[in-house]
């Protein structure tokens, strides 16, 4: 979950659509460039320990969008899948 939020603060959509599950991973990827992404805040976390194949994230991510100065937050339960020891998004539902 951290390196997937870095990826999107960084800008590297390589590195999420390739930790995107292949059933669900979007055929293209383009991020918004005004998004400036400013912290990260896991609230909860469902299984996804070392003995686990699939586990939950709950987490809050804050950004600005630099174009309109506005601050947002995403909130959001994300679903993982570990399959040959790599961990894979699989969905999410956003909470308002």
């Amino acid at each position: 979950m951290r390196s997937r939020y870095s990826a999107f603060a960084f800008g590297d959509t390589a590195y999420l659509r390739d930790t995107w599950h292949a059933d669900t991973r979007p055929r293209s990827l383009e991020l918004d460039p005004h998004q400036e992404w400013r912290g990260l805040d896991i609230l909860a976390t469902r299984a996804g320990g070392p003995f686990d194949d699939a586990g939950e994230v709950e987490f809050v991510a804050r950004f600005r969008d630099t174009a309109s100065r506005e601050r947002g937050r995403l909130h959001e339960v994300s679903r993982f899948v570990r399959s040959d020891r790599r961990w894979s998004y699989v969905d999410g539902d956003v909470a308002p």
